[in-house]
């Protein structure tokens, strides 16, 4: 009922959601609630539509937070990606970021839309400057109905109005097919233009009370009450000086308060000279304040006008308003397509900033990404530092998934997220961060990406984890993109492995067959590769160098058996003795059990080795330095050693120190 009544319908049949019963309370309760808040006008308010979940790629609130696409703090996609130049371009872009198009024909007419700017540098720079000069649009509009719209505001519509008019020129004047589609939706509104910028004064306040608004030879009655105020104040000018001549008070002076009104003040070094017919209000400690008739005759007048004034003003404006309620459906379109504009354009800009490439979008299987980048990473590099980029395949044929192996640090993380990135930026119609991409059209994209607890919602680390794989594996369609990282790792290693093991061979002989990227640690599942024809073993490659890694950053084919996680735990300051002894331990491990040791007997070896003595000392934290030191000394020949070579030794010694 209600919202027949704000749409003023029959039914609900026209905006195809009348066998949505639940949907037609949820918008039927928001429109009660929001009149029920003092929000009574709403007019702007002016269809209804539903999301249909398949023009959409869909994600769950797993995959956007683990994409890390929006959020207050730290590096997110949406801040990398967003250089819109209008708020309603801004809100468009974040709205296109969680609903991207699974329609290979709207997102073919957005990347040749975008190619076109890129193209194009002076109709996108013309365009970004009427853009900006446009205001928020969709916001003004909105202040309509609900009568909190102010003189400025007013003036920022027509202003909006006319930049309207300057794109849909410019843009009708284009090749591109899209743009001249959008240039016609454009409404120039031109009678409400020239009303308000005839109605509203050039620079007028920002409150209607405050007068001043409205301009000259717009109203009569108006013009002359504005003549009478102002006129009135030149005349007490004209008493004033008429006065002070009369009675030769050369400090007379005419004020104003709100206790009496208008007064004459004389200082009480001449108040001797004050005539009869003048009346005593007031006595300060150095005047005396006096009215006269004349005075209170031509207050009356001032004021009646000045109160006159605001009223027709307010009156004036209100009826202005009105009028503008037509015109809220026409200038809410003009807002939308300026959002699209301003989208499309920011697009473009970045794709040149930032060296991104037009993908390829098909209805095949076949994920090709060449030198592919993850665009938040590299944006966020130290100066001077280049990001290391890959090549990914992915198909339902011959390489359907890939079991990613390689060291802590060494980018796994990074390689899926940039995976999943470069997809959805492809599917919002945006250039990618590769030197080119061939990218299947995807209804789902799936995550699984690092550890957190929900222990108000009484749930481990590890039952969030299999609440998210299990809502992968539940939903999986033959166009999903699945993206694993590290499943299994919260609970003990065999079970750990046991799960991992399923859930790939799962994947792989599902009917659907999703193209996945499982990043682990369990390098048993290296084996998969032998068992099943269409999973792939590939590594994150890193050099050795004397008792350092180096990362290398870069994806080779074949599995990886070292995960270096002793290098991590020296780069993260652990105290020496304590990485020592973790490199004792896993030397004596790789001695009795080699590269796949039995479990089992694992507790036993490290029962068996001898407790570490710790000592509490001041020096344990440069222990391992003074070692180093003392070795040095060990093997110096003081005896043959030269005044020079001695400083040189010393040299070395102080480096190491430092």
């Amino acid at each position: 009922e209600t919202l027949l009544k704000h749409f003023g319908t029959h039914s609900l049949k026209g905006f195809g959601v009348s066998n949505m019963p639940k949907g037609i309370i949820a918008a039927g309760a928001i429109l009660h609630y929001l009149k029920d808040t003092e929000h009574p006008n709403l007019q702007h308010i002016t269809s209804l539509q539903r999301i249909n979940r398949d023009d959409h790629v869909w994600m769950d609130r797993f995959t956007i937070r683990n994409l890390e696409l929006i959020g207050m703090e730290g590096h997110t996609l949406i801040k990398t990606l967003d250089h819109t130049v209008t708020p309603m371009g801004a809100r468009m872009l974040k709205r296109w970021m969680l609903m991207p198009l699974n329609n290979l024909t709207a997102i073919n007419e957005r990347l040749q839309t975008v190619e076109y700017f890129v193209k194009e540098t002076d109709l996108r720079n013309k365009l970004i400057g009427y853009l900006k000069s446009a205001g928020d649009v969709e916001r003004l509009c909105a202040k309509i109905p609900l009568k909190k719209i102010n003189p400025r505001e007013l003036l920022q519509i027509a202003k909006g109005l006319e930049q309207t008019a300057n794109i849909k020129a410019a843009c009708s004047e284009t090749e591109s097919k899209y743009l001249l589609r959008l240039s016609e939706a454009l409404n120039n509104c031109t009678y409400i233009k020239e009303k308000i910028n005839n109605l509203i004064m050039e620079n007028p306040p920002i409150s209607i009370q405050k007068g001043g608004v409205i301009s000259n030879g717009i109203h009569e009655e108006l013009d002359e009450l504005r003549e009478i105020s102002s006129g009135g104040k030149q005349y007490l000018t004209t008493i004033q000086q008429r006065e002070s001549n009369a009675t030769g008070i050369s400090s007379l002076k005419i004020g104003y308060n709100n206790v009496f009104g208008y007064y004459l003040e004389v200082t009480n070094l001449h108040k001797d000279k004050v005539p009869e017919s003048w009346i005593r209000k007031q006595t300060l400690t150095g005047a005396e304040r006096y009215i006269t008739p004349e005075l209170k005759t031509y207050e009356e007048k001032i004021t009646t006008a000045e109160d006159r004034i605001i009223a027709l003003e307010n009156e004036l404006f209100q009826s202005l308003l009105n009028e503008l309620q037509d015109f809220i459906a026409p200038m809410q379109v003009n807002g939308n397509v300026m959002a699209i504009l301003d989208c499309l354009s920011c697009f473009a800009n970045n794709a040149l900033s930032f060296n991104y490439r037009k993908p390829e979008m098909h209805d095949g299987d076949l994920l090709d990404l060449k030198s592919s980048r993850h665009p938040v990473i590299e944006r966020h590099l130290p100066p001077g530092e280049d990001y290391i980029s890959n090549d990914i395949f992915l198909d339902g044929e011959t390489q359907q998934i890939i079991i990613l192996t390689g060291p802590n640090m060494s980018g796994k993380s990074a390689l899926l997220r940039q995976t999943a990135l470069i997809t959805l930026m492809a599917h919002m119609g945006s250039f990618v961060p590769a030197t080119s991409a061939k990218v299947p059209l995807t209804d789902k994209i799936f995550t699984r990406v690092g550890a957190s607890d929900n222990l108000s919602g009484g749930e481990s680390t590890f039952m969030v984890e299999m609440n998210e794989t299990a809502s992968i594996i539940n939903n999986l369609t033959a166009r999903s993109l699945v993206i694993l990282d590290e499943i299994g790792r919260g609970t003990s290693t065999y079970d750990g492995i046991s799960i991992a093991w399923s859930i790939a061979e799962f994947l792989h002989q599902s009917p659907h067959a999703p193209k996945t990227l499982f990043a682990t640690h369990y390098h048993e599942l290296n084996a998969l590769e032998n068992k099943f024809p269409r999973i792939k073993n590939y590594h994150i490659t890193n050099k050795e160098q004397g008792n350092k890694i180096i990362f290398l950053r870069k994806l080779a084919a074949g599995g990886s058996t070292h995960s270096f996680g002793i290098h991590v735990a020296r780069m993260a300051g652990m105290p020496p003795s304590l990485i020592q002894r973790a490199n004792e331990m896993l030397a004596q491990l790789e001695l009795q059990h080699g590269e796949n040791p039995n479990q089992k007997n694992i507790a036993a070896t490290l029962q068996s080795m001898p407790a570490q003595q710790v000592q509490l000392s001041i020096f344990d934290a440069h222990s391992a330095t003074f070692e180093s030191i003392r070795e040095t000394l060990n093997a110096v020949d003081i005896n043959r050693l030269t005044p020079v070579e001695a400083l040189l030794k010393l040299q070395e010694i102080k480096n190491k120190i430092q």
